[in-house]
Parts: C-alpha cells; structure tokens; sequence
C-alpha cells in the first residue's frame, strides 16, 4: 500500500511535472538576449561582472539591518502576530483531531467548527465554575496582602531595625528634604491592563484567534497543497510533505505532551492543597496549570502567590509556608523526572535557550509572548531538525544527553 504522503505529493505533481519549468520559482531566462549599454557609445555591461556580485558575499551591515528591520517589525506589529501564533501552535495541537475524524467521513469543516465549539464551552464552563473563587480572592486581596504584610514583618523585623539604624545614620549625615513635602501619586494603568490590555483588545484578539483556527482547521492540507504545486521538482515536492507531516506530528505530540504534564500537575497540586485545608484548591491548581506554560517565571509567580494566600489562611506560620512548599517539590520532581521522561531528548531545549527564548519574547510581545516562548522554540528546533542546513540550530537549542557527555570526556 503506497504511503499516504507520497500519494498526496503524486497527485499534486500530475497537473504540474509538464509546467515545472514555468513554475513561479524558476526564473524565465532568454538565452538570445544580450546586454547593451543605454547610451550609444557607452561601456557595454559585464554580465559576468554582474552575476559575480550578486552571488557574492552579503556585507554584514546588511545583515545587521535585516536584523534590526525583523525585531522592529516583530515588536510593533505584536497585536497582528500575536493571535496568528496561537491560532497557528492550536491548529498543530487540534489537526490530528480534524484527520482522525475525516477517516470516518466527516468533513473538515464540519469537525473542525465541533472541536472549536467544544474548546470555547469547556473554556467558558470552566472559567464560570472558577469566576466565583476567583472574583472572591481578588476582592479580599487587599485585606490579605495586609495580613500577610504583617506575619512577613515579623519574621523580618531584626532585618528592618537594622535597616531603619541606616537609614537614620544616612539622614543625619546628609541633608535630607523635610518629611513633610509633598508627595504627587500619579495613578497608572492596572494590573490587568498591563498584562492583558484594554478590554475591546482581548476580546478582539480572542475573538481573531478562534476565526482563524476554524479556517485553518477547516483548510485542511490547503497551504500544503499549495506549496507542493509551486515548488519546480518532484524531489522537492516529496520532501515538503515528509518536512511539513513530521514537523506537525512532533509539534503536535510537543504541545499535548505540555498540556498534559501541566493539567496533571495542576490536579496534584490542587489534591495536595486540599489535604493541607487550603481553600478554594481547584481553583490553585487552575492557576497552576496555566502558570507552568511560562518557564521559570511561571514558578516564581505560583510561590509568592501560594506564599500569600497561605500566610492569609493559616495562623501558623510553618503551616502557611508549606502551601508553598509543596507546590515548590511538585515542581521540582516534574520539571526534572517527568517531563524529560516524556519528552525525552529530542524534544527538550536546554535551559540556556529556555532562558534567552523567555527574555526575547516576553521583551518583544508582553506577557502573552511568554507564554508562546516554550511552544515557538520548541516548533523552532522540530523544523531545524528536519532541514539539514538548520541542523546545527537544532542542536544549539537542546539538551544534551548522556551518550553524548560520555562521548566529550573520552576525546
């Protein structure tokens, strides 16, 4: 039985192997035509000359440029790209779903507006079920942040009588302006504006992302139809389709695999912090869940969040430390057990690249770039692995395992 990839690229390349050589790729070249100078009497040009400097070397202010002219564009067009990413990464994670049901005869179309439905009522369902504990603890912050302020002060206070001495000695050594001049408070943005926008933009964006993942779910193999037809040869036509399969196959498995590891830990942690009294867990276990899609940041986050909530629950300072605590060792044994068992070596970026992928987005897109750090650099390196001229990238971005540790020390 031929295989499914090769039948895709056969059937494509039918129409197209006599218009190969018209293909938009391949320049039209008449061999007749001579150069002549524009002027009568000048210098006749030198297509030698001419073909020599076009292939030659690139100078490395215009790479600098380009460069620079990517980064401009990233950053300021960040509200257009910004749901294209995500409805891109959630057309990886949703496609096998839309093959697996066309194999009993259901459209693309028809699958994949039941699969946006589905997601958009569990998001809602869920997010109405969490809206009451949630809108509850974000009333009550204040009053918590107070209480915890204060259990924090105590166990703080000989570092605060040392910092008030220094205080005091600096004040008498300089001139210090008089305690009573006015302070001017300017009010900013909240917490939420800045984290997640006006609200017309969310909901915009949310409303964009959803359009365009039905589209893309709903296209099907379309944009790889259409780059079979274009490219000139048969060779190329069938390693396109190897490269574009594999790469969503792995990007696919990367980011259910995620999705997974992150759920489970979030019902951990919520299982854990019911056993301690905590209240409200399901809901901690949510902020978990969606938290650990940030790397590193993410954890920071939960712990000062968990440290504050369980300091304003319980009495007991040790008691109230160890709602953070736990969370910390769940972390831990998932972040260095879990995930590398299941993602295993090809799918796990080292932590350096983690680290600079997490800067550069989250300067260029906000908060929601972080978020798409992990999932981009891991799409990043599943396309450099299947190039051959952007292995060497692939291999910068991950972790390196013990055969080839082995390897170094013995040479």
């Amino acid at each position: 039985m031929p295989d499914r990839t090769t039948g895709v690229a056969q059937k494509v390349a039918k129409n197209a192997e006599q218009a190969s050589e018209h293909s938009v790729l391949a320049p039209d070249v008449d061999p007749t035509a001579s150069a002549e100078s524009a002027e009568p009497g000048g210098p006749v040009p030198d297509i030698g000359k001419t073909g020599a400097a076009l292939s030659g070397r690139r100078p490395a202010s215009l790479a600098i440029l380009t460069v620079l002219a990517v980064l401009y564009s990233l950053y300021f067009a960040r509200d257009f790209l910004v749901p294209i990413m995500y409805a891109v990464l959630l057309n990886f994670l949703l496609s096998p779903a839309v093959r697996a049901l066309a194999r009993w005869r259901i459209p693309p179309p028809v699958s994949g507006a039941a699969i946006v439905l589905s997601l958009l009522a569990a998001l809602g369902g869920g997010a109405y079920a969490l809206s009451g504990p949630a809108s509850g603890w974000i009333a009550g912050a204040p009053a918590s942040l107070a209480k915890a302020e204060a259990k924090v002060r105590g166990l703080i206070r000989p570092v605060q009588q040392v910092g008030t001495t220094m205080e005091r000695a600096a004040d008498v050594m300089s001139n210090a302006a008089p305690k009573d001049a006015p302070v001017i408070v300017q009010s900013g943005p909240s917490v939420a504006s800045r984290i997640f926008g006006g609200t017309e933009r969310l909901v915009a964006a949310i409303l964009e992302i959803v359009i365009l993942l039905y589209f893309l779910l709903a296209g099907g193999d379309l944009f790889l139809q259409k780059l079979i037809k274009v490219l000139p040869h048969f060779s190329d036509k069938i390693k396109a389709v190897e490269i574009a399969r594999a790469t969503e196959a792995a990007v696919s498995a990367f980011l259910s695999t995620a999705l997974l590891v992150n759920v489970v830990e979030g019902v951990v942690v919520a299982l854990v912090l019911w056993l301690i009294g905590m209240p409200n867990a399901p809901m901690w276990g949510v902020v978990v869940a969606i938290f650990e899609f940030i790397p590193y940041l993410g954890a920071i986050a939960i712990v000062a969040v968990l440290a504050i909530a369980g300091l304003t629950t319980f009495d007991n300072v040790g008691r109230a430390l160890l709602v953070p605590g736990s969370f910390l060792l769940i972390n831990l044994i998932q972040g260095n057990l879990v995930s590398p068992w299941l993602l295993g070596h090809r799918l796990t970026l080292n932590p350096v690249a983690i680290f600079i992928g997490l800067a550069f987005f989250f300067w260029i897109w906000g908060v929601p770039g972080a978020f798409l750090a992990v999932p981009l650099l891991a799409t990043l390196k599943i396309f450099c692995d299947h190039i051959t001229s952007l292995a060497a990238v692939g291999e910068f971005l991950a972790q390196r395992d013990d055969t080839e540790r082995r390897n170094v020390v013995r040479s």
